[in-house]
This record gives structure tokens, sequence and C-alpha cells, in this order.
């Protein structure tokens, strides 16, 4: 006899679905296993395959971490006190006068995640627009902080189009690059004309990498990302972007919080409210 609350894996690669099974003819054909007394494990017979997940369930994961600061300098010591580490050079944005330092918190869950510490360039000129994340609003003596994160998809302009489309709209997708020592990055990312960032910062930016991927450019790191976990995201919205691993609340709460391994142990670190409007 089954539990009343069973789950369902289905095994295989994806249904035909111009000749679907009837339900009652494929459940008589599959073949049951119960690993666990609470878990139900179906894989079909050969031969037989189950229904592919929507892409939209698969189209986002997490891609990086971002740290503001009011100066790249006192996003580097924030590093340094909070982490113990120092973070490797990045580069300068030009088209929205932002500078950064990078560091690899890649993880066994977030592979290829790296943490990202911004700041307004000194040096270039005003954009004719604002800023992304936020900088333009953040005052001179915020002291730095994590504030956002950035979602790698493999079609950004479809995703944008699925968020806007149930009024999460992130942006604009707009082409990028910035030259690094070991060559060109090249990126499509979600602009919105306001800078805002959305649900405090829970609503993530959008990118899409063309080739190369900073992760492949930074040393590995003594840090770690454990857990990430994003609050203030309807249901619907959370069920569009996917985010494996990535635990999200529709609650309130503090809208983003990351636990880290780090030289000094396990860090947790949240944004603040000030990122609540």
């Amino acid at each position: 006899q089954r539990p009343a609350a069973a789950l369902f894996h289905l095994g295989g690669d994806g249904v035909d679905a111009a000749q679907p099974l009837p339900i009652l003819q494929r459940l008589k054909q599959e073949t049951w296993e119960r690993p666990q007394a609470d878990e139900y494990v179906v894989r079909p017979p050969r031969g037989l395959s189950s229904p592919a997940k929507p892409d939209l369930l698969k189209s986002a994961e997490l891609d990086h971490l971002v740290i503001a600061a009011a100066k790249l300098e006192q996003g580097v010591q924030w590093c340094e006190s909070v982490l113990g580490v120092t973070p490797e050079p990045g580069g300068k944005h030009a088209f929205v006068g932002t500078h950064n330092r990078l560091l690899s918190i890649a993880s066994p869950a977030f592979p290829r995640a790296y943490l990202e510490v911004i700041a307004i360039d000194p040096d270039a000129p005003a954009p004719p627009r604002p800023r992304w994340f936020d900088l333009d609003t953040r005052g001179r003596d915020a002291a730095p902080g994590l504030v956002h994160f950035v979602a790698r998809t493999a079609d950004v302009r479809g995703l944008r189009a699925a968020l806007a489309a149930i009024d999460h709209d992130p942006g604009e997708p707009r082409a990028a690059s910035r030259d690094t020592a070991q060559g060109t990055l090249r990126w499509t990312i979600t602009l919105r004309e306001d800078g805002r960032m959305l649900c405090a910062g829970a609503l993530p930016t959008l990118i899409e990498w063309q080739d190369a991927h900073p992760s492949d450019m930074l040393p590995a790191s003594s840090v770690s990302l454990l857990t990430f976990e994003a609050t203030g995201l309807p249901n619907h919205v959370a069920t569009a972007l996917g985010l494996p691993g990535v635990v999200m609340h529709e609650g309130q709460g503090a809208a983003l919080r990351a636990s880290l391994q780090t030289p000094r142990g396990i860090i947790t670190i949240q944004s603040t409210d000030r990122n609540r409007t």
C-alpha cells in the first residue's frame, strides 16, 4: 500500500508528446521500487520515457554574489576582515562607470560561483544612465555588504520575457565586455533603466556569458559558498527562475543570506533592511 503523500521521481529522457500513453496504461507498465518508507522511485520499462520537465525550471542558476562598497578599497578590506582573504584583481565597466574585484567561492553545490566586490569608479565619467545594483543611491558612508546576486542562463532574452510577463522585469538585455589579462570577457546582462533592484535584490539580474566565464580565470580560494537564500520572491517567480540549490522564501526577512566556509570558519552574511523599498 502506497503512503498518501508519496513523492514520485520519473526516470528517462522525455515522452513523445505527439503520441502520449494513457496514464493508466503507462502506470501498469511501470516498475515500482520503494527505497524509503516515504518515497517511491518510478522507473519506466525499456522503451518508455517520462515527460521532460519544463525548460523554465532549469533556466537559471546562481552565477555570483554582489558586494557593494562606497570605495573599492573598502570592499577589499571587508573581504580581508570578514572572509579572511584578499579578492583578485578585476577590471572596469566603462559603460556604467564601475570597477570590481573578484573571488572564487565555488563549491559542490555552486561549482562556478564567485563573489564580486563592486564600487563606483572615481576615474570614470558619469554614465548617461543610473549605475547598476542601486550604486547611485548608496550613501558615501555605507558599509560594504551583500546587496544582490546574478543568475546565469543560456537564454537571457527568453527568461527576461518570461519574467516580464509575470510583472517582474529584470531589465533590457545589453551586450557588454571587459578586457582581462587572460582575454576578453563578453556577456549579455539585464539592466533596468532606473538602475533599481526589484524585491530588495532578491530578483536576480540575469546574465548570459559568451565563451569564457570569470570562474575559468580565477584561482581557487579558501572560501566556498555553502548555502544561499533569497526571500521575498512570489512562488510563481521563483518557479520560473529555477535556481537549483538556492532556497527561496516568499515571506519577510533579509532578502539575501549566504553561508560561506572561510579561513575564519563558517561565516553568514546577509543584506540589510535598506535594500527593501
